[in-house]
């Protein structure tokens, strides 16, 4: 389960889904997530990865040279679309538990399926996973709160890592460290594509 996406779309992404991920897992990446959005008319966004966290601009091409066909014979849009290929970036989405365990100790916002004790907003410090479960400690947590919260990832609708500083520095640590085992050059950094 900590490889599998745990955190899924619905309805009409979520058929979009059923219909790349598998050709996206025989190119050998792995799928982030798929979202419609009104940019430019309607934009397809589906980001994508390697297992190891590294995309380059070729790798979001081959992407969408291989999903293309397949949308369109399948053609689960009924409206004209914009196709964009993407990195998750550094503000990521988290879908898997092992999303969350590789960036603990960064802050995450999420949302939840439903109320818990009386939200559905919740920010803090990723601390860790504990089979299902996932632990934050709130930044500013109000009198009446715990310092720490754990949440369920199957009451998680949508988590995503916080832009701090902290979080850049580490992003491109971890991307210069893959980059060098990966024989990449810093050129070839992870920019959308669109179709």
């Amino acid at each position: 389960m900590a490889n599998e996406r745990a955190i899924v779309e619905h309805g009409l992404e979520a058929r979009i889904a059923d219909i790349v991920e598998p050709e996206i897992n025989d190119l050998g990446y792995r799928l982030v997530r798929v979202k419609m959005t009104s940019l430019n008319g309607s934009t397809l966004q589906i980001m994508a990865e390697r297992p190891d966290g590294t995309m380059t601009v070729e790798g979001c091409e081959e992407i969408s040279r291989a999903i293309s066909p397949v949308l369109d014979v399948e053609d689960p849009v009924e409206r004209a679309y914009h196709l964009e290929v993407s990195s998750p970036g550094i503000d990521r989405p988290l879908v898997r538990l092992s999303d969350f365990a590789d960036w603990a100790g960064h802050v995450a916002k999420l949302e939840t399926r439903q109320m818990i004790n009386g939200r559905k907003r919740y920010k803090g410090l990723i601390i860790g996973v504990k089979g299902n479960d996932i632990t934050f400690r709130r930044e500013d947590p109000k009198p009446e709160e715990d310092d720490e919260f754990t949440i369920p990832v199957g009451e998680i609708k949508d988590a995503k890592l916080v832009m701090t500083d902290e979080l850049v520095d580490e992003a491109l640590r971890r991307d210069k460290e893959l980059r060098k085992a990966n024989g990449l050059s810093d050129e070839d950094d992870p920019k959308p594509t669109k179709h």
